[in-house]
């Protein structure tokens, strides 16, 4: 009964986190949007809220250390933090704010559909997931892939007929997200490719760094103050005008609190652990949900109306991200029937031959 509730835990948890990482996701997203809107320079957003989020998560650290008996840090592994920083914060930040400032977030949530797919790739090539396409798992999570992608472009390509009007009585001109539209889309669309390929690849170098130093209190510390710090120097350097530091409204106040706490120390620490549980595959996929999130949200909260195309869409993704867990599940279940049948053959081998 406790092994049989231990293994559902493990399921769910980690099914669990990804879902409020996406939810969160969203939400961090339009706040930065607003604020940016309001004047908040995307590169001084983006150094705040990590580097309130770092100062957040170092009671933690400090306590972890005092307490726990944490493996040496080498040169190597600094090294690896600091280039998961540099990779995971710096780059992958800059980059994704400047693009959605320049652009919008719903071309950041369609553009996000790429992830998996390079996750996919790069997971590959790196040998971080094991893949043979003559194995039923590895098909399933292929296949999953696909369709889970392709769901999420139904979702942003295909609108369809309205489903039943809006949930809430929102009045259409006060709608919290209407901005004027940066003429700019082509720079925001690389920008925000260039995103994409930065989180697969820092999701992959992420795994791997977790694996050979399994501290996660250590190292998502460690990777937000050297990304901090580094992204600091960056703007400093390309931010000549010292008002633009000066927060000036609520609105910046709200999105830099919130990112600091969600995005910095929640986050970070819930995608270093589901990566280190279930692999970088497993957490990508997760990415075109956060399209499904959105709409619900959208309906919820902005009194966006639900139509056909959103429907048919959080189907397929849901058939995709279904067909990937189940590989991932038949892979875990091959490899303990292949760790038992080496345990009795080794029972098995005499000792001693004659």
């Amino acid at each position: 009964m406790g092994g049989g509730m231990k293994s559902f835990w493990e399921k769910v948890l980690p099914f669990a986190a990804m879902v409020v990482v996406e939810c969160g996701e969203v939400g961090m997203i339009t706040l930065g949007k607003a604020a940016m809107n309001n004047g908040l320079s995307n590169l001084v957003y983006v150094v705040y809220y990590n580097a309130l989020g770092t100062f957040l998560l170092l009671p933690n650290f400090i306590v972890h250390s005092c307490r726990s008996n944490r493996p040496p840090l080498t040169l190597s592994v600094l090294s690896k933090l600091f280039g998961l920083g540099l990779l995971g914060i710096c780059l992958l930040q800059v980059c994704a704010y400047a693009g959605i400032n320049y652009s919008s977030p719903t071309l950041a949530a369609a553009l996000g559909n790429l992830i998996p797919a390079f996750t996919f790739l790069f997971a590959i090539m790196f040998r971080i997931e094991k893949f043979d396409i003559r194995k039923s798992p590895s098909q399933a999570k292929a296949i999953g892939t696909i369709v889970a992608i392709t769901g999420a472009f139904v979702m942003t390509l295909y609108q369809g007929p309205a489903l039943f009007n809006r949930i809430l009585d929102h009045d259409t001109n006060t709608n919290l997200l209407s901005s004027q539209q940066s003429n700019n889309w082509v720079l925001g669309g690389l920008l925000i490719t260039i995103t994409c390929i930065c989180s697969s690849s820092w999701n992959v170098f992420q795994t791997a760094t977790v694996k050979e130093y399994p501290d996660e209190v250590t190292v998502v510390f460690l990777f937000c103050c050297f990304g901090t710090v580094q992204c600091a120097l960056f703007t400093l350097l390309y931010e000549r005008n010292i008002d633009v530091w000066i927060l000036d409204n609520s609105t910046e106040w709200v999105s830099i609190v919130f990112a600091a706490f969600f995005g910095t120390a929640v986050r970070n620490s819930l995608i270093t652990w589901c990566l280190r549980k279930k692999g970088p595959i497993f957490v990508s996929m997760f990415k075109p949900i956060s399209m499904v999130i959105a709409v619900i949200m959208g309906m919820l909260f902005l009194g966006d109306v639900l139509h056909l195309g959103s429907v048919i869409g959080a189907v397929v993704i849901a058939l995709g991200v279904y067909a990937v867990l189940y590989g991932q599940s038949k892979d875990s279940i091959l490899m303990i029937n292949d760790v038992s049948r080496l345990e009795s053959a080794t029972e098995n081998t005499p000792l001693i031959q004659k």
